[in-house]
């Protein structure tokens, strides 16, 4: 293994995730949660801010549009929060069904 790619890094070379920690880590503490969380939060509250804009305009077109909208941010929020949740469920299928080395970065999947 290239020494040169742990430099900067606190992981030893014979850690399963081979000096990947730090990326591991952003995404798993900060991509995911915020994919599971924010995300959804966000669309669902902008939908809310349009239909509130809306109501307050009192036109019954720019609510149905509104609606409309504030309809299809939902839809896409549990899309997201699907589509996040499908593909660390796959992953953990995959790393599961031990071919190849999956087990090695399950396990540093696990350890982060």
């Amino acid at each position: 293994m290239n020494k040169y790619f742990l430099i900067g890094t606190d992981v030893d070379i014979d850690s399963g995730c081979r000096g990947l920690e730090p990326f591991v880590k952003i995404v798993k503490k900060a991509l995911l949660p915020m994919f599971y969380v924010i995300i959804p939060i966000a669309l669902i509250l902008f939908g809310v801010i349009d239909l509130g804009k809306a109501v307050i305009a009192s036109d019954e077109k720019e609510i149905k549009e509104a609606q409309g909208k504030l309809i299809k941010r939902f839809i896409y929020a549990a899309l997201v929060f699907l589509i996040v949740f499908l593909v660390s469920l796959l992953m953990n299928v995959v790393a599961k069904s031990s071919v190849g080395d999956t087990n090695i970065w399950f396990d540093c999947w696990r350890q982060v």
